[in-house]
């Protein structure tokens, strides 16, 4: 069953407890260069909320410890009930000391990473995908995922250039859907290849496009490849495509935020069946 500890000091114990070893995955997250789930950190996987801990407790990813405050952490009861870990309950200003900020949600888990699927295990089930290169920013990212989760997607793969979508603010904007969304990172000569032996279809989205989403709706298999706010995808990706996809759109307006443009191209080419 869970371990509940009260956490009165917001500090380290002296001399050390073992009991509050895991109070680290939540301190300094204020800090770059302290945050556990940026590089040079530990790798943790921290989850916002008490929605985002709900969906991260029945993810993949193998919990280590919440802390939150006690309404918090008594409304994931049912969810915690059946975990060996420990649950830190604090009032609102030690969680702020621990954290280094005020935390609105009340309550935060961390977890481990879990492994990313085989490409060609995941390829061979998936019907759309859809495919990212240099989308660096965290919001963008949690956005997609949040868009890909809520139309059908069957799995996000990831070129170079971009965010690691396991960030805290991904995490967070995704409302904990990246944590079920399957994703792969790899370069473009092993996701095209793969795409290709797959039968996917490769629709390119860009402003000089020639096609709408809806006209990739029939086929079996359709890849999308969307590209960084500002510079959009690169000549290399642009010629993987098999088509170069536009969204309809007034004059004088060229260009949707990446998330929204994703969101629209995933409904059109009938992702999941949504109407």
């Amino acid at each position: 069953m869970v371990r509940i500890v009260e956490l009165e000091d917001a500090g380290d114990p002296d001399p050390p407890d073992p009991r509050y070893d895991l109070v680290a995955d939540f301190r300094d997250l204020s800090r770059a260069d302290r945050r556990p789930d940026r590089p040079g950190g530990r790798g943790l996987v921290l989850a916002e909320g008490t929605v985002v801990v709900r969906r991260l407790l029945a993810s993949p990813y193998p919990p280590r410890a919440l802390l939150g405050v006690p309404r918090r952490i008594a409304e994931l009861e049912p969810e915690l009930a059946p975990l060996d870990v420990p649950a830190f309950v604090a009032d609102a200003d030690t969680m702020a000391h621990v954290v280094g900020f005020h935390l609105n949600r009340g309550v935060l888990a961390s977890a481990g990473r879990a492994p990313e699927p085989d490409l060609d295990v995941l390829l061979a089930t998936a019907t759309r995908v859809a495919v990212l290169e240099g989308v660096n920013d965290h919001e963008n990212l949690g956005a997609l995922f949040r868009n890909a989760a809520a139309l059908g997607v069957d799995a996000v793969l990831l070129a170079p250039g971009c965010a690691d979508p396991l960030y805290r603010r991904s995490v967070r904007v995704s409302m904990g859907h990246v944590l079920h969304v399957p994703f792969v990172t790899a370069p473009w000569e092993a996701l095209a290849a793969a795409l290709h032996t797959h039968g996917f279809v490769l629709g390119a989205l860009t402003p000089a496009g020639d096609v709408p989403p809806a006209a990739l709706a029939g086929r079996p298999r359709v890849a999308l490849l969307l590209g960084a706010e500002g510079p959009g995808l690169s000549d290399e990706a642009l010629a993987l495509a098999d088509h170069r996809v536009r969204i309809p759109m007034v004059p004088g307006v060229d260009s949707l935020n990446v998330a929204t443009a994703g969101a629209v191209a995933f409904h059109a080419v009938g992702s999941g069946g949504v109407a």
